[in-house]
């Protein structure tokens, strides 16, 4: 252990890291501002949107639409958890983020991150559900049933956040606390350590396995299913009405699996710290941001939902003249 460690459990306590963010060349900073300020905006209000649809409308309170609705929550509080921090420190022209606040962003980074991959798997299986099974869907899906995969993919993202975050706290740290990221990422926070992260890198490999390729390994199940069902079809139009039920959602599984994929392999690939952290955009902020417009373009009940929704809200602001 290096001599310079500091600890929570030591006499100096460390205060604080440093979030190098994804440049610090000072022109760009307005433009990152700027950047990842709409695109916060968009992600806010888009699965808002979504969520007033599904909760205004009585005929979206379906399984597929609660899922949606809980999916769009967890989008929410995903990029809430990093993206206000970044432009604060953008604004402030500060990179600090307290010790507390760097584990505390760490643990709800792993469970709405968690989150995201355990409703597309609760997704996938609504999907297949409704397709394979069309009509024992509303008896298989059940309220009770999806109030608990909701509940189970709560309780598994807790464990799992909380069990990380905790090793963490067992971690000294030496006098260098930059991070060459945006946000405080797991991978990153347990190589500036210099006690053991032995115990660390096992249980961040078993949980990527096992968390990772369990979710992943149901929705491919799930599709290949629906794949062998669709096929069973004798209508050509029967087959494109079965292939549309699951489209937005494969559209969605393809975006957020293909995009945390390709920035491990970048990250394992390339020795440069500030190249992943850009590559990681593409899964922390677009990928949510993107998740409402894939869902509500081609889908019918969304825009009619929300037509109705602004159509009653301006109806109610109209003053009628006494």
């Amino acid at each position: 252990m290096c001599p310079a460690c500091m600890g929570p459990e030591n006499d100096t306590v460390i205060s604080e890291f440093l979030l190098l963010g994804l440049s610090e060349e000072p022109a760009l900073q307005p433009l990152i501002f700027g950047l990842f300020l709409s695109m916060y905006l968009v992600t806010v209000l888009g699965n808002l949107l979504i969520i007033l649809a599904v909760s205004s409308d009585s005929h979206l309170h379906t399984p597929m639409y609660f899922f949606l609705s809980n999916l769009s929550l967890v989008d929410i509080c995903f990029t809430s958890n990093t993206v206000p921090k970044m432009l604060w420190n953008i604004q402030t022209q500060s990179k600090a983020i307290t010790y507390e606040g760097c584990i505390t962003q760490l643990y709800f980074f792993l469970l709405f991150g968690g989150l995201d991959d355990f409703l597309l798997a609760v997704m996938a299986y609504d999907r297949y559900v409704a397709i394979c099974h069309p009509l024992h869907y509303m008896v298989i899906m059940n309220p009770r049933l999806c109030g608990l995969l909701v509940l189970m993919s709560w309780i598994m993202g807790v464990l799992n956040s909380l069990a990380q975050s905790l090793i963490v706290l067992r971690l000294s740290f030496c006098t260098d606390l930059e991070i060459p990221h945006f946000f405080c990422e797991l991978k990153e926070v347990v190589q500036l350590a210099c006690s053991d992260t032995f115990l660390n890198n096992m249980v961040m490999y078993f949980v990527s396995v096992l968390l990772g390729g369990g979710p992943l390994a149901g929705i491919i199940y799930s599709y290949s299913k629906i794949v062998s069902s669709i096929r069973g079809i004798s209508s050509a139009q029967g087959k494109y009405k079965a292939f549309s039920m699951c489209v937005s959602h494969l559209s969605v599984v393809s975006l957020f699996y293909g995009t945390s994929i390709g920035v491990h392999l970048s990250s394992a690939s390339t020795h440069s710290s500030h190249s992943s952290a850009a590559a990681s955009v593409m899964y922390t902020v677009v990928t949510p941001m993107l998740n409402p417009f894939i869902y509500s373009l081609r889908n019918r009940d969304i825009k009619r939902a929300l037509k109705r929704f602004f159509g009653m809200a301006g109806t109610k602001g109209t003053i009628i003249p006494g």
